[in-house]
């Protein structure tokens, strides 16, 4: 079964998020829920891109956030923006940081996970630790407190692979709070996935002049 297949789909109903827009780029914040685009169905059609369409009508596709995450999330408006921003995603010259809760207490302060990760296609989509045949995965990280049996964390993707930060923590031993597919017992009994996009750094297509976002997370 994919994500967005999943048959408990019900998208929170709420206006768009805009944190950004101009002539090139539109950048919002994405509820927890909603998926980034269109499942297989008319049931998976409400997505992200279809509502920004809705209200930018020229607007294309640049990268995804899983259904579960919330938080910052680009979207061109020419095609001109879009092949450059995706060169740019390509390229690793556009820097993500997460925020996201972990179960137990995370220690060192600091670290860096370096597992490559591939597709598990019998049971897709989740993806495992592969040192064969997987593709580079790395994660900085960093501890920002401790609460009680969880970890309140900062999470530096240096590449984009699918599930990477919810893989990673996992191998930690560390699951994201209320991952429903990598937690287990109470580790997932929370009421949504507990990662959000916090910032964004990229250069804008018209110009190559350095931006920056952040929305604070919701839990």
């Amino acid at each position: 079964m994919t994500e967005d297949a999943l048959p408990d789909y019900a998208p929170p109903d709420e206006p768009l998020r805009i944190v950004h827009v101009d002539h090139h780029l539109l950048v919002l914040d994405k509820p927890s829920g909603l998926l980034s685009v269109p499942g297989k169905g008319a049931h998976l059609a409400d997505c992200l891109l279809s509502r920004a369409q809705r209200v930018y009508p020229e607007a294309l596709l640049v990268h995804r956030l899983d259904r579960d995450t919330s938080g910052l999330i680009v979207f061109a408006l020419t095609k001109a923006a879009q092949r450059f921003l995706g060169l740019e995603f390509e390229e690793r010259r556009v820097k993500k940081v997460y925020l996201a809760r972990l179960w137990g207490r995370l220690e060192p302060k600091t670290g860096t996970v370096d597992l490559p990760l591939i597709v598990d296609w019998p049971n897709r989509p989740l993806q495992h630790v592969n040192h064969e045949t997987g593709r580079p995965a790395v994660t900085d990280w960093r501890v920002l407190r401790h609460e009680g049996d969880t970890t309140r964390v900062r999470l530096m993707p240096k590449t984009g692979r699918s599930h990477q930060l919810r893989v990673h923590m996992r191998e930690l031993g560390h699951p994201i709070l209320g991952d429903p597919f990598y937690a287990t017992g109470p580790a997932r009994d929370f009421p949504r996935l507990m990662l959000h996009a916090e910032s964004l750094k990229l250069n804008h297509p018209d110009g190559g002049r350095g931006l920056a976002f952040s929305v604070p997370a919701p839990f």
